[in-house]
């Protein structure tokens, strides 16, 4: 019989503090200061490379809806489409961040559901009508984004952690966490593993590029950044619970076949960027 003092429990409060008459909660807060961290770091990779200030100046716009919307619309239609697709209350709620109620009207909420894989779609396609805008090399670009990539998406899982979501499979293990938002049950905290693995790759992404800055532009780092990524979320995903009942019959869950194109793609930039080199 598993002893459940031994776990941590885990019960947060979802709101870090107020400004006013305004709530600022973990989650969106970990949003913000991901983006910031990423918004210095390419900043001061453009400044090294010398490119000039009126092309880094749009780029935060670019990302910042970029990821949102992929973000947005990746979770509503590859995890829940069956409830935004059809009704019209569905598609304004993945539109706007709202959440009609039961017995009428409709309250603020925020976005809810946010999927990485969409996120991460999202963004590439920000980033191409970016350099279409600026001409700079689609590559370059990547490279950059690629190196600070790690550190934002460290503080997106930890904003998980701290709203008690994504998490994973019961587990006996000591450092397992018990989620009293969900239930009193040990479990996996997927959100700290994923969190870790991407602090790490930061780390090793902003080590290679001191040591080898000539691989910036050749789309090494971003393959490098997909590959790592989606590899560690395909394996992560089986200490995670489903998050949708429809994954119960998959073979594998959406987030592994979500991942697939995106290591294929990064493999493909890599072997590419090594016979340009």
């Amino acid at each position: 019989m598993m002893n459940l003092l031994n776990y941590i429990v885990w019960q947060p409060d979802i709101e870090a503090f107020h400004l006013g008459p305004i709530s600022v909660r973990w989650y969106g807060l970990m949003w913000v200061i991901g983006l910031v961290l990423a918004y210095l770091l390419v900043q001061r990779l453009y400044k090294e490379q010398k490119i000039k200030d009126e092309y880094f100046d749009p780029l935060a716009f670019y990302c910042f809806f970029g990821i949102l919307i992929g973000a947005r619309l990746g979770h509503c239609l590859f995890y829940e489409p069956d409830y935004f697709l059809t009704s019209s209350k569905g598609l304004i709620e993945m539109i706007l961040p709202i959440r009609f109620l039961p017995e009428g009207g409709w309250k603020v909420i925020g976005y809810a559901g946010l999927a990485s894989h969409g996120g991460t779609l999202g963004l590439m396609i920000a980033l191409w009508m970016y350099v279409r805008k600026t001409k700079l090399s689609i590559w370059t670009v990547l490279d950059n984004i690629a190196i600070a990539t790690g550190s934002t998406a460290c503080f997106i899982r930890l904003g998980n952690l701290m709203n008690s979501e994504i998490i994973g499979k019961i587990t006996d293990v000591p450092w397992a966490f018990i989620f009293e938002k969900v239930d009193a049950v040990p479990r996996h905290p997927g959100q700290l593993y994923e969190a870790i693995a991407y602090a790490i790759l930061f780390v090793i992404m902003w080590t290679l590029h001191k040591k080898k800055p000539e691989k910036i532009g050749t789309g090494w780092y971003f393959g490098f950044c997909l590959t790592y990524i989606f590899t560690f979320r395909f394996f992560i995903e089986y200490t995670k619970e489903i998050q949708e009942a429809f994954e119960a019959s998959l073979p594998i869950d959406m987030g592994q076949i979500l991942s697939i194109p995106f290591i294929i793609l990064g493999a493909y930039c890599m072997i590419r960027a090594k016979k340009i080199a």
